[in-house]
């Protein structure tokens, strides 16, 4: 059992809620985020598909699909699903899938082998291309910041629109905001023309390897 890493592909069929997909091509042009959940009926879980559902408006801004996992059985995905509308009043509207014989949960590595057969808190975030572009783990006892996961998604947009990096916290960086980093010189001609732009007021920087400017 291994783990994919960034920058890799994965392919995949499997049974959800919503019926059978084919990963990735069902999903080409798409950014996807792929999350796994220890169970079903679990309080922490169910907090956590409450969040996604309930800001799935924002990933579809982001032309950004959910699809939900964890080794249940789909029977007792679409009991949950109901459950979670009868009860919460929210309805989860990405499907989920069931990977009731473990395989693909093996294959991205969603299974920790010190918590029996439930699948970690696993999040792979996939570009339109289905190249992993990150990767998140949390504890089974610690609910994911979805806020973090939109975050992630709109900042990797931003830098492959642009050519940038983002800094920590982006956008509410404490030295720069929600300006972009340009990356740095790699040789003494380019580090010179940085400066230079710099007292033109075209870009701003605290050096010429800290430069930043507005996306």
């Amino acid at each position: 059992m291994g783990c994919p890493r960034i920058g890799d592909s994965v392919e995949f069929k499997a049974l959800t809620t919503h019926g059978m997909i084919d990963f990735p091509k069902d999903f080409e042009g798409k950014w996807v985020v792929l999350f796994s959940h220890p169970a079903d009926f679990t309080p922490v879980c169910t907090t956590e598909f409450v969040a996604f559902a309930k800001r799935y408006d924002k990933f579809k801004e982001l032309n950004c699909e959910l699809i939900g996992l964890s080794i249940d059985q789909v029977f007792s995905h679409i009991k949950w699903v109901e459950w979670i509308k009868e009860k919460l009043g929210v309805e989860i509207p990405f499907p989920v899938i069931a990977d009731d014989r473990g395989q693909i949960a093996e294959k991205l590595g969603m299974i920790h082998p010190a918590k029996g057969t439930n699948t970690v808190r696993a999040v792979f975030i996939f570009d339109p291309k289905g190249v992993i572009r990150a990767i998140l783990y949390y504890p089974q006892e610690l609910g994911r910041n979805i806020d973090e996961i939109l975050r992630i998604v709109r900042g990797l947009q931003v830098s492959d629109a642009n050519g940038v990096a983002l800094p920590a916290n982006w956008p509410n960086n404490e030295l720069i905001g929600d300006k972009a980093i340009i990356p740095p010189p790699t040789d003494e001609k380019t580090a010179k023309e940085r400066l230079e732009k710099a007292k033109a007021g075209e870009i701003e920087c605290f050096d010429w390897w800290f430069c930043y400017k507005k996306v």
